[in-house]
């Protein structure tokens, strides 16, 4: 039986947080955008909710509409969640547990949009000057904040897994 310590239960509550967070915000924004009202909100003058279908991985990349896609797309999320999961349940640093658990979360949290309609729901537009940075979600901003956290650690964190400092 596995023991989970601090940094897997700061993991796992992270997970559910994210997902929970990500599920909630884009059935907010879905009903607003979607179902009762436009296509699109102008918040700010640098900022819009919108509503972009991303039937691809990041950004949009490998866009190819088709169901065996989306598929392949959630097996590949959830083969590299496994891992994940096992490196959380691994580790007992803090630090690389909230991150895994920020990339869990989000992961999880776009599985359960290809699951639920072939595509994952993104509405965050943010803009300048007539650039626009992708459509994202809360899922995938947890997913790069875990992996900018990960990398971070990488290179000026503890070192190895499990090596105390004396």
């Amino acid at each position: 039986m596995l023991a989970f310590g601090g940094s897997q239960r700061l993991g796992l509550i992270l997970v559910v947080a994210i997902i929970v967070a990500d599920q909630l915000s884009k059935h907010w924004i879905y009903q607003a955008l979607v179902v009762e009202g436009p296509r699109a909100i102008l918040v700010t003058p640098f900022f819009n909710l919108v509503t972009v279908w991303n039937y691809g991985v990041s950004f949009g990349m490998f866009n190819s509409g088709s169901s065996a896609a989306s598929w392949i797309f959630i097996l590949l999320a959830l083969a590299i969640s496994t891992v994940l999961a096992v490196w959380l349940v691994r580790t007992d640093r803090h630090l690389v547990a909230a991150a895994l658990g920020l990339i869990l979360g989000g992961a999880i949290g776009n599985v359960i949009d290809r699951v639920r309609y072939g595509a994952v729901f993104d509405f965050l537009d943010f803009h300048v000057a007539g650039w626009h940075w992708p459509a994202f979600n809360v899922a995938d901003a947890a997913i790069c904040v875990g992996v900018a956290v990960l990398f971070i650690d990488s290179l000026f964190g503890e070192g190895k897994e499990g090596k105390k400092a004396t």
